[in-house]
């Protein structure tokens, strides 16, 4: 059996939102008011990366969905899809080692 993480599921601030922003800039806004997130990504990422495999962003998400709806009262986090890949990008930078094992296509909103 795995030993259970400890995970910053703090519930999830939803900071006011311009219409017409671009998808990089609405990221921005929220991982501001939620920096608490990539740390959460980054605990689910490692021990993968850790054992020599690939992450995919997007089933990141969905552990960091399932396991808040596991353990948190009242209502479970909610990742916007559009936040994925700029919060893999963010976790390149924050480790840079880790860049080959996400795969990133060409972005275009920045």
């Amino acid at each position: 059996m795995t030993e259970q993480l400890a995970l910053d599921l703090s519930p999830l601030a939803s900071p006011e939102i311009e219409k017409g922003l671009s998808l990089a800039e609405k990221y921005r806004i929220w991982i501001a008011a939620n920096p608490h997130v990539l740390d959460v990504f980054e605990a689910l990422a490692e021990p993968r990366i850790r054992a020599g495999k690939r992450v995919g962003a997007k089933a990141l998400a969905e552990r960091v969905r399932w396991e808040s709806a596991l353990r948190t009262k009242g209502d479970p986090w909610r990742i916007n899809n559009n936040h994925v890949a700029f919060i893999a990008r963010d976790l390149i930078k924050r480790r840079p080692e880790w860049a080959d094992a996400f795969e990133t296509r060409h972005q275009r909103a920045v």
